[in-house]
């Protein structure tokens, strides 16, 4: 398979997971004496990424994604992304702040909280989209995005407004966006209502469903193993 962009908010550092988790499981600690309530996070229900499975991933993905390279990341996460999209051939560019004012607190009180993700962004250095026009030659894209978080129920979930920016900014109408850490299905929904083509997939059963439900509110979705099964059952396989 390839896509024409890959776009993806895949887990996040270990050291940011571990912060997350440590809230979650002592949020009294966190609030005595702080003016704090006690944290209402919700425990994460997947491991941190490592640089040997950010590796991997660009490894396995670069090859198969003919325009750019997309990922939203922890500070940690940031240069291994960086430097694993170069090691690909790509062309990186200097990491892009997702700034959401309010959207987190430290709740040790003990220095200042972190509003800002960080984007990764690489595009092939040679090589031209599907309009032919070269990637390098696609103008000036923004500097940061400065967008409220939405993630209302989804514990990592990204604004729909977030994504559809940066499917706008590095995919062009018609593309395949694709990404393999869907989660809720945002990415997806966000390259539908921007004239894209999209696929994803998602590992936890209950988020899948949950994705599918979401997409159909917000575009259109199919199940294609679910399509596969149907199509197996009738005996019309088509290839």
């Amino acid at each position: 398979m390839e896509c024409d962009a890959l776009i993806v908010d895949a887990p996040y550092g270990e050291r940011t997971h571990g912060g997350h988790d440590y809230a979650v499981a002592d949020p009294e600690r966190h609030a005595r004496g702080k003016g704090y309530a006690p944290s209402d996070r919700r425990a994460l229900n997947y491991a941190g990424w490592t640089p040997t499975d950010v590796q991997a991933f660009v490894n396995h993905w670069s090859p198969r994604t003919r325009g750019w390279m997309v990922s939203i990341t922890s500070h940690d996460l940031a240069p291994v992304w960086a430097e694993a999209m170069e090691a690909a051939g790509r062309y990186v560019f200097p990491p892009l702040p997702w700034v959401a004012p309010g959207s987190r607190i430290r709740l040790a009180g003990d220095g200042p909280s972190s509003w800002t993700c960080w984007i990764i962004v690489g595009r092939p250095r040679k090589g031209s989209d599907r309009d032919g026009r070269p990637f390098s030659k696609w103008g000036t894209l923004p500097g940061a995005y400065v967008i409220t978080s939405d993630r209302g129920s989804h514990i990592g979930g990204k604004p729909l407004a977030l994504m559809e920016a940066l499917v706008r900014d590095y995919s062009r109408p018609g593309d395949l966006v694709c990404d393999p850490c869907a989660g809720y299905g945002t990415t997806l929904a966000a390259a539908l209502r921007q004239g894209r083509r999209a696929i994803g997939s998602e590992m936890d059963p209950e988020t899948h469903a949950r994705g599918l439900e979401y997409l159909d509110r917000n575009g259109r979705a199919r199940d294609l193993f679910e399509a596969v099964e149907q199509v197996t059952a009738a005996q019309e396989l088509p290839w």
